[in-house]
């Protein structure tokens, strides 16, 4: 096989594998929560989003924590088919005011578990807690969630970021000042939204190149030699 066609070959299998492994990236899921009335000092609704990241299993348990230093003094949880939900309460390391209220106990964990099949691979579902008040002066607020899937295999998002660089099972966070702030909000927005432009610009670009360099390495036609006068 002539050495340029091997290097063409080996040019388009390395450009395509970047390809890939952009779009492999950028489809990833984790566990999130969002809100969409949060503020500080109020009540809120919370919608913990729960992807099955897997082709074969099912997720079957989701176990969420909520934050001891800022504890809630009311935590009602979603009810929904096909799961049973339980709510387990605790005794604080330390008494907690929350607005009027000073609290020696709360809710710590909610956990719900199918009863029926689950999240189905490849698919996703939300679930709901109705809490308050939230805490005010806190820029957000994390809830480490524990996935069980159909074969025993548990993940923890419970990972924090470090140095900038993006945590590998991140806990879910909620941050409050962008809740809040229209601007803030819109900001967050745009933002996601030139983040996904960038990726696909960049998938783009990454597969003009490839047609590029494939078009580019192709033998050329030797010039037809001028007639002789």
């Amino acid at each position: 096989m002539p050495r340029r066609f091997v290097l063409r070959a080996g040019a388009i299998a390395a450009v395509s594998a970047l390809v890939l492994a952009g779009a492999a990236t950028s489809a990833s899921a984790h566990v999130t929560v969002s809100s969409p009335d949060a503020k500080p000092g109020g009540y809120a609704k919370l919608v913990f989003r729960v992807p099955t990241e897997s082709d074969n299993t099912s997720t079957t348990k989701l176990v969420v924590s909520l934050p001891k230093d800022h504890p809630f003094a009311h935590v009602g949880a979603q009810v929904k088919d096909g799961w049973k939900v339980d709510k387990k309460e605790e005794k604080l390391p330390a008494p907690v005011k929350v607005g009027d209220v000073t609290l020696t106990k709360a809710i710590t964990t909610i956990t719900w578990t199918a009863t029926t099949a689950g999240i189905p691979p490849n698919d996703f579902d939300e679930f709901s807690l109705s809490v308050g008040k939230l805490p005010e002066g806190v820029d957000a607020l994390s809830f480490p969630a524990d996935q069980t899937y159909s074969d025993g295999e548990v993940v923890k998002w419970a990972d924090v970021a470090k140095d900038g660089a993006e945590a590998e099972h991140p806990a879910p966070t909620l941050k409050l000042a962008a809740a809040i702030t229209p601007v803030a909000a819109t900001t967050t927005e745009t933002k996601d939204s030139s983040d996904a432009l960038a990726r696909w610009l960049g998938g783009g670009g990454l597969l003009v190149g490839l047609l590029g360099l494939a078009f580019g390495l192709r033998p050329r036609k030797a010039a037809p030699a001028k007639a002789q006068s």
